[in-house]
């Protein structure tokens, strides 16, 4: 409404003010809830037009816009444990100790002065230089050849470390720049041609597949021993090989990191690469609980349970044995065959005592959410970070919901340092007070708060195991060294090739965390003279006294 100008505000009666005051008062609030509405509009154009700015930029093939800038909740919720002089201007103030103990001198030469006539020696000053001579070395072998009575002939056996031609050291490095310097073939050839070394790159691919059973038997005990620990973390992303688009599963701990490439990532997949390496199916009482757990119907689960058959060596009798019960021609809902199939990989895991007690720590993709389940709240506090508020009372909301989490967040990480009853439950007390409110005023960050509070179980893992961790960032850093090697060489062609990719990323991640050098490993593993290298497995799960 427009009101009139009146002549003079001193002749309005004192009820004309009043009512001259609510008509402003009721003018203000219509404009404000207009202007509410025309910030949501705007907003809502906002995001329109970045989607349409993102998609002419894919159509142009122009780089695509920076990601979402981190919450920081996990570093703004560090303990102060700085002492008073520690750090000044972000400088640490802190001696570090001597390197040079870990060194071991070959050689000393002594440099002569030219001191003028009547000087004094005073001794001398050290200086400990190291230096590195990488230069080829050429070794003919002759190899005796004998023919037997019976006409056979007979020669002798090289050393087992050569292969094609090229000797171990050699081999250590190319597995060394490949694999933990992230270097491409083309460039370890060009290198390697440099330095007088003559090879072509199908050797160098060869050498970097050559020996794969010794590393693969590791690989496969390592990701056994490390299923029996008290956690594991686990993660993927994309892989490209043979030309078409895959996944890599990541399945690591504090002290291991395994990977497994294939063309889904589905939970079966993810089922069968928790077997550690195994081919086996079984039907026991955790494949037939899972099966009740998934709503199979009753008569398939006793059609498990009446046959005598329990364990398959292959997915060859497997299928067998599923098309001999009649799985494959029921039409229901869930798929019969697929969800049996589950339930015969999560028995084979039991089976082989994998995963007992061991909880698995993910993002709440939905492949992941199989036995003892944790979820990661770095994931769960960033869908809260990524609202697109549209009033200063939905920006107000978020603010208060994230300062919520990140206080409890907080909480969390002083309950892990002094776990107790009572404290486990005040926490869930105010979980339940944080998560479970009314309304906030921002329908978005309702909806939100209740998906939250639904998955309470799976956030609350750690008040009943205190030793796992409140997020997989260990697995978002394992797996960033496998898209680093993606960027840097591409997909892979071959099996071998694919194979060997995660198997040395795995061994190389797996040596950083259990602080062992994975180019002594490699000349270890390859019969190199050198400090003796036990078995990683026995690192990471060492044998009961």
């Amino acid at each position: 409404m427009i009101l009139p100008p009146p002549d003079s505000l001193e002749r309005l009666t004192h009820a004309d003010l009043i009512g001259v005051v609510r008509d402003l008062i009721g003018e203000v609030t219509r404009m404000r809830a207009e202007t509410e509405k025309l910030d949501g509009a705007l907003t809502k154009l906002r995001v329109e037009h970045q989607a349409v700015k993102d998609e002419l930029a894919r159509l142009k093939h122009l780089p695509p816009r920076p990601p979402i800038k981190p919450s920081g909740m996990d570093k703004s919720t560090q303990a102060e444990e700085r002492e008073a002089g520690d750090k000044k201007s972000g400088r640490s103030l802190r001696r570090r100790g001597c390197q040079l103990d870990k060194l071991k001198i070959g050689a000393t030469i002594v440099v002569k002065a030219n001191p003028p006539a009547g000087s004094r020696n005073k001794g001398f000053e050290d200086i400990v230089v190291q230096d590195l001579s990488l230069k080829p070395q050429v070794t003919r072998y002759r190899r005796e050849r004998w023919e037997t009575p019976d006409g056979k002939t007979i020669i002798a056996a090289l050393d087992p470390g050569l292969v094609g031609g090229y000797g171990p050291n050699l081999h250590r490095l190319v597995l060394t720049l490949h694999f933990s310097g992230q270097v491409t073939c083309e460039r370890i050839v060009t290198l390697l041609n440099d330095m007088g070394v003559v090879i072509s790159k199908r050797q160098v691919v060869r050498l970097l597949t050559a020996k794969l059973e010794t590393f693969r038997a590791e690989d496969e005990a390592v990701l056994k021993a490390g299923l029996c620990g008290a956690y594991v973390t686990v993660d993927d992303t994309g892989a490209r090989h043979a030309g078409k688009n895959g996944y890599t599963t990541q399945i690591g701990s504090s002290n291991f990191t395994t990977f497994r490439t294939g063309p889904s990532k589905s939970r079966l997949a993810f089922l069968s690469r928790l077997r550690g390496g195994a081919s086996l199916y079984v039907i026991n009482d955790a494949a037939l609980a899972y099966m009740g757990e998934r709503n199979l119907p009753q008569i398939v689960i006793g059609k498990f349970k009446e046959h005598k058959a329990r364990i398959f060596s292959s997915v060859g009798d497997w299928d067998r044995h599923v098309q001999a019960l009649g799985l494959n021609a029921m039409n229901v809902t869930p798929d019969p065959v697929l969800i049996a199939t589950e339930g015969a990989l999560w028995g084979a895991i039991h089976h082989q005592g994998l995963l007992s007690d061991t909880v698995i720590v993910s993002d709440d993709a939905g492949q992941f959410r199989v036995g003892a389940h944790a979820l990661c709240w770095i994931h769960a506090e960033r869908l809260v970070h990524k609202l697109v508020p549209a009033s200063d009372t939905q920006r107000n909301a978020v603010e208060i919901a994230k300062r919520m989490i990140w206080w409890f967040y907080r909480a969390l990480k002083q309950y892990k340092l002094a776990p107790s009853v009572e404290q486990a439950q005040l926490l869930c007390e105010r979980f339940d007070r944080i998560f479970k409110r009314a309304s906030t005023g921002y329908t978005m960050l309702d909806r939100l708060l209740r998906l939250l509070f639904r998955n309470k179980e799976g956030l609350l893992r750690v008040l009943e195991r205190p030793e796992i961790p409140l997020n997989t960032n260990a697995s978002e850093n394992d797996i960033r060294a496998f898209v680093t090697k993606r960027k840097i060489s591409g997909g892979t062609v071959s099996d071998m090739g694919r194979d060997a990719r995660v198997i040395m990323l795995g061994l190389y991640k797996t040596c950083m965390k259990l602080k062992l050098s994975f180019h002594e490993f490699i000349g270890a593993r390859l019969g190199i003279p050198g400090p003796k290298i036990p078995p990683l497995a026995s690192l990471i799960r060492p044998a009961p006294a």
